[in-house]
């Protein structure tokens, strides 16, 4: 059974699909009085399900007439959606930064099923049995590897 938080992410996707410009425009009040729960739930939801990692950015707007703006971004090649996910890791990547990024390498067709487990299983906070930092900075690593990879195979 799909929980709330599924359901506003669904509806809020569904939209943004139908949108040309991969962009909508929504105020958080209003799709809460919809779902019959809190504006804070509908930070959560995207907060959580609406990341950079998973291919989109949002900007708000606080105030009376305040909004909450996301956008699809879009990339032209799995070379430039690999580029760009690489730029965003440099740092280190949490568990679930990976799970977010493994996910939108799905749903853009940059990898399979199959190559998607393998690489969850390589970055598994259980595979990787490192302290925090260290373990996200591994992970990242690991991610860069793979991903560099991905690049090299797809332009032979």
């Amino acid at each position: 059974m799909r929980n709330i938080s599924d359901i506003i992410e669904g509806y809020l996707k569904a939209i943004i699909e139908k949108e040309d410009s991969g962009t909508i425009e929504i105020k958080r009040s209003e799709v809460a009085e919809k779902f019959s729960c809190v504006p804070s739930q509908i930070n959560y939801v995207i907060n959580t399900r609406f990341t950079v990692e998973r291919g989109y950015a949002v900007e708000s707007k606080r105030g009376g007439g305040g909004y909450i703006r996301i956008y699809r971004v879009q990339t032209n090649s799995s070379k430039e959606l690999i580029e760009h996910i690489i730029g965003g890791i440099q740092q280190g990547a949490s568990n679930t930064m990976a799970e977010d990024i493994v996910l939108r390498l799905l749903e853009e067709d940059a990898i399979t099923e199959r190559e998607a487990r393998i690489i969850m299983a390589a970055v598994d906070r259980t595979t990787l049995q490192y302290p925090l930092p260290e373990r996200d900075v591994m992970r990242a690593r690991i991610l860069q590897a793979i991903l560099m990879t991905l690049i090299y195979t797809e332009m032979k």
